[in-house]
């Protein structure tokens, strides 16, 4: 069609949601599928959340927000930065948006120029260089790989680096791999960022609060304040509150971006759904009991899987940190036959045929920048987990 954008032919669609549809196409064909391949907590929105968003609606408060977000809001994301990561904000510094993706593409489509890079390092989110072409940039993919848990390492990150360069997006606990960096893991890459002062930070800050064990989670203003006048940290509530649907992300960072953010905003979506906004500010300042029991739950799964996983033929798979997926590598599978003569060629191929011999939803590593691999969530029941976890165990011990 010659009236659609040229932008438009170097953006893939996202495979996240390519695979959650086809999953959902084959439910509703009573097809028995188990689907692994969507990012989101099974759990509901905790009810005090939900009390918040009733009252608001009784309450009238359903007029046009302010395009950065209702005052109450940009508040709480002050306390809740001071309170959890001792970075220091005023309201003026935070903004609102309708989801963590939302925020990210304003940040870029605010600042990028034709030929300004942003380094990503792989695998990611399948959004970020998509955004980063959208926005007229050029992403710029650093490879992490298994060996080091699928973390960037500073020389690499060193060698990346361009007079071109104008974000790096780092994102931990990672979205696929579950990877987080701990605070001397996570200066190693700052140390490298402090010698390049005209390269700024994007943090996507969504899982912070789904890490396991010991492990302590930091973000790149607090672990190198020196960093505090480049960094924009972005967080939500979709994951860590269950509230993917209500579409509320946030950032802070300096005010002259956070102002052209909102320039940006005002002409595109304005302010984010007030009824929303309400019920963040309750999630944002109210109770966090809810969170113990996420982590223990997700905790639970994640080792389940990652013994099973680790048990199957051909597959190996990590212990992740944080988030609630894994990243098993099927090198070993690629070039074996499946039960009806097809051979996996990539690992595209291998989520493919288990969709359709087992019924079970994964994503390819390569739509995330690195295969051989998969990426499993782990967001959803025991039970399931347990029965996808059988089922790709059968797929890969049937495989010739």
């Amino acid at each position: 069609m010659g009236f659609l954008a040229d932008a438009l032919s170097r953006v893939k669609p996202s495979a996240t949601i390519a695979m959650t549809q086809k999953a959902r196409e084959l439910k509703a064909k009573g097809v028995d599928v188990i689907s692994l391949s969507v990012g989101e907590p099974d759990f509901d929105t905790p009810d005090h959340i939900k009390e918040a968003a009733i009252d608001a609606i009784r309450c009238g408060e359903t007029k046009y927000p302010p395009v950065s977000g209702i005052v109450p809001l940009r508040e709480a994301i002050v306390k809740k930065f001071k309170r959890e990561n001792g970075l220091d904000y005023k309201a003026s510094q935070t903004i609102v948006g309708t989801g963590g993706k939302h925020v990210i593409y304003n940040a870029l489509l605010a600042t990028l120029n034709p030929g300004d890079e942003v380094v990503i390092p792989r695998p990611y989110w399948v959004s970020y260089p998509e955004m980063v072409v959208l926005c007229g940039g050029t992403p710029v993919f650093v490879e992490t790989d298994m060996a080091h848990d699928f973390k960037l390492q500073a020389e690499d990150l060193e060698r990346a680096i361009t007079p071109k360069t104008k974000w790096i997006i780092l994102n931990s606990p990672s979205n696929p791999s579950g990877a987080a960096y701990s605070r001397d893991e996570l200066k190693t890459v700052t140390d490298v960022l402090m010698r390049h002062p005209h390269v700024w930070v994007l943090t996507d800050d969504m899982y912070e609060h789904l890490t396991y064990g010991a492990f302590e989670f930091v973000t790149p203003a607090q672990v190198e304040p020196g960093l505090y006048e480049r960094t924009l940290t972005m967080n939500g509530v979709s994951k860590a509150y269950a509230m993917t649907g209500w579409r509320i992300g946030y950032a802070a960072g300096p005010e002259p971006l956070i102002k052209a953010m909102d320039f940006v905003q005002g002409q595109q979506t304005s302010g984010a759904s007030s009824i929303s906004q309400w019920a963040a500010v309750a999630a944002l300042d109210g109770t966090q009991k809810h969170l113990a029991r996420f982590k223990e739950a997700f905790q639970e799964r994640r080792d389940l899987v990652v013994s099973m996983l680790n048990q199957t033929s051909g597959l190996k798979c990590p212990t992740p940190e944080g988030a609630f997926y894994v990243y098993p590598s099927c090198a070993e599978l690629i070039g074996r036959k499946t039960e009806t003569g097809k051979t996996l060629e990539t690992d595209e191929d291998f989520v493919t045929e288990l969709l359709q011999a087992e019924g079970v939803a994964a994503v390819h590593g390569s739509a995330f920048g690195l295969g051989p691999n998969l990426r499993i969530s782990y967001a959803t029941s025991n039970m399931a987990l347990e029965e996808a976890c059988r089922r790709i165990q059968r797929f890969c011990g049937s495989l010739r």
